[in-house]
């Protein structure tokens, strides 16, 4: 009994890390988001605030 819990523990974890190697739809989208500067996600349309300088 004990030995089918650990087996189907294994197998899910193998799912799992299966799953966890597939690319999703929209990483793209989000990589090219980032700012080349300093790797921080940009929102809207300005610059990154890195590349805005102090005021």
């Amino acid at each position: 009994m004990l030995s089918k819990i650990v087996a189907l523990f294994l197998v899910g974890m193998a799912v799992l890390a299966m799953f966890g190697k597939l690319r999703f739809p929209g990483q793209k989208a989000l990589r090219a988001r980032r700012c080349t500067a300093c790797g921080r996600l940009k929102l809207g349309k300005g610059p990154c605030p890195c590349q805005k300088g102090s005021n």
